[in-house]
């Protein structure tokens, strides 16, 4: 428990608001408060805490930035919340912006999730996941002029396969790396050929999955994701820049 006088003795080591993030989220993560549990009220707080309300009001300011409790539908009540994906992939990709890491520690990221992310998913994807697939080939297919518009179908293609792993774990783990990965594919499709490549990369892992193979969709997602960084060096792009904060759309 946070001591009474908590504010004035632990400034030094510790804000005392900090200390009553960390026996909260000890709680959460106990499981003695529970996803979908409401949380106490900020005045029972700092009675439980021995701390001002107002040390509780920035507590849980930082614990709703980190995804843990959540207020439903602008409501004053408070609720503990799992961290949705796009939270922890936002904090993640910042962090890999500023420490600065390059693009060849990304696509050996890259090439270490893909192939087994397509493994898992020849052996759990279902029929609607395959005619979704289909379609992205279709319209790649189409599109083999349009370069932002093959990025995008790329994108959308591993997000797929991602998803038919029903892997949680591994899909937490790329989907930051995968925001910096994939868009400066824009830079890799300089001619027509670049783009041919990707479709039959892409039709063979598809075809792979229909036939429930996951050696072969794991294989082919290998090559694809080798053949990634060859475009990469032939565009002269240095694999070992840092990489760059994803533009966004004007």
């Amino acid at each position: 428990m946070v001591s009474p006088d908590a504010d004035a003795t632990s400034t030094r080591i510790e804000p005392a608001y900090q200390l009553v993030v960390r026996h909260i989220e000890t709680r959460i993560m106990s499981g003695q408060w529970v996803v979908g549990d409401r949380v106490p009220s900020e005045t029972k707080m700092a009675n439980d805490f021995g701390v001002h309300r107002s040390t509780v009001r920035e507590a849980v300011r930082v614990l709703e930035q980190n995804g843990l409790v959540r207020r439903h539908d602008g409501g004053k009540l408070l609720y503990v919340t799992a961290p949705r994906e796009a939270d922890i992939s936002a904090r993640i990709t910042a962090a890999i912006v500023l420490h600065e890491i390059s693009f060849r520690e990304l696509w050996e990221s890259m090439r270490c999730f893909e192939p087994v992310l397509a493994e898992c998913a020849a052996r759990r994807i279902d029929d609607e996941t395959l005619d979704l697939l289909q379609d992205n080939l279709d319209r790649t297919r189409a599109n083999l002029d349009d370069r932002q518009a093959l990025v995008q179908l790329d994108i959308a293609f591993h997000q797929l396969i991602a998803r038919a792993s029903r892997n949680r774990a591994l899909q937490l783990c790329r989907q930051p790396i995968s925001q910096l990965f994939y868009p400066s594919f824009s830079k890799v499709l300089t001619s027509r050929s670049a783009g041919e490549r990707l479709l039959v990369a892409h039709k063979n892992i598809v075809q792979a999955l229909r036939n429930r193979d996951a050696p072969g969709a794991k294989n082919w997602m290998d090559k694809h994701i080798v053949d990634f960084r060859r475009g990469y060096e032939l565009a002269n792009l240095d694999i070992d820049m840092a990489v760059d904060w994803p533009a966004r759309p004007a």
